[in-house]
């Protein structure tokens, strides 16, 4: 069987976003990979030990790069730092990854954790920046090719370049 893909479990449905409610994408391709038993969910804020709902958090000073630097901190709106839990959801995305042979992560756009092309500003002002959440910055240290929700066309077509590169001839 080809390796695993790591989800963000808010995509498969599961009610694990900051205000309770999930994202689920239906979509033809993620359907295939689930009924084949390709997808391995991970919430990396569940992980880390925060509850659901929690309040909304982002990235201040940086994006997660800058974060494991020690240059930026995840924080609420009410200054509340969450960086720690953060990082313990992130090294618990990055040991399931290691575990199971992950190569490509599926991660929900836009957020603190699994970002992996943009981040909201840090001023709660709903602004982006470009940047990586805190899990989709280390996954991305440690080799595992990056997509979001958005780009699942392109990821299909990585997967699908990459299992014929390394299928048994």
């Amino acid at each position: 069987m080809s390796a695993p893909i790591l989800i963000s479990a808010c995509l498969l449905g599961a009610p694990v976003r900051y205000d309770g409610e999930h994202c689920r994408q239906d979509h033809p391709w993620l359907r295939a990979l689930a009924d084949a038993g390709r997808l391995l969910p991970i919430c990396p804020e569940v992980a880390g030990g925060l509850p659901t709902p929690r309040p909304p958090a982002e990235l201040c000073g940086g994006d997660g790069h800058a974060l494991w630097a020690g240059a930026a901190q995840v924080r609420t709106a009410s200054g509340d730092e969450l960086s720690a839990a953060f990082c313990a959801g992130a090294r618990a995305a990055c040991a399931l990854a290691a575990q199971h042979g992950v190569r490509l992560a599926i991660l929900k756009a836009r957020s603190p954790s699994c970002g992996c092309r943009q981040v909201y500003s840090g001023q709660f002002d709903g602004q982006l920046r470009a940047g990586q959440g805190v899990a989709a910055a280390a996954l991305a240290t440690a080799g595992v090719t990056l997509f979001d929700e958005q780009q699942l066309a392109e990821a299909a077509r990585w997967l699908a370049a990459n299992e014929a590169e390394h299928a048994p001839r």
